[in-house]
């Protein structure tokens, strides 16, 4: 992913206003972020743990959306939608994100289930036990990475299409 700094992050949202861009409460790390490791960056308000902000790169530019997790939480212990991950060893949840332009205002949203923290990144990248004799889990991982941006990427596009 490209490195991202505070004015690139703040100026890629698309599904808010400005005002609401203004308040964004970015994280105090953001220059020591290990940028080749991340297939998007994401974060969750301190102010409003409802809130959770993801940027990622789509056609080489920083595009980022704002997400609110829903209130009531999920029935069974759901499996995330971008990642896939079936250790499950953090917490998914579902959240919706308003669309961009005119299709967001008048309040049309789209829900997906993720991982609380977005950390999504980190599990697709864990070397799995050989599941047979002669598994190749490293290319197991590249095809769970390559996955994990293309999930990133069709909800993104989705999104931004209004």
């Amino acid at each position: 992913m490209i490195a991202l700094t505070e004015s690139t992050v703040r100026s890629s949202f698309v599904n808010v206003s400005l005002r609401e861009r203004k308040a964004i409460v970015l994280p105090a790390d953001l220059a020591e972020r290990d940028w080749d490791r991340l297939d998007y960056f994401g974060w969750r308000d301190p102010k409003s743990p409802l809130l959770g902000f993801i940027v990622a790169e789509i056609d080489g530019n920083a595009v980022g959306l704002q997400l609110r997790q829903a209130e009531q939480p999920t029935r069974s212990r759901p499996q995330c939608s971008w990642c896939s991950d079936v250790t499950l060893p953090n917490d998914v949840v579902f959240f919706s994100a308003r669309r961009a332009g005119g299709a967001g205002k008048a309040g049309n949203t789209v829900g997906t289930l993720l991982c609380s923290r977005f950390e999504c990144s980190a599990n697709v990248r864990r070397l799995d036990p050989p599941a047979y004799l002669g598994h190749d889990a490293e290319a197991a991982r590249d095809r769970r990475i390559e996955s994990l941006r293309m999930h990133v990427d069709g909800f993104f596009r989705d999104l931004m299409a209004g």
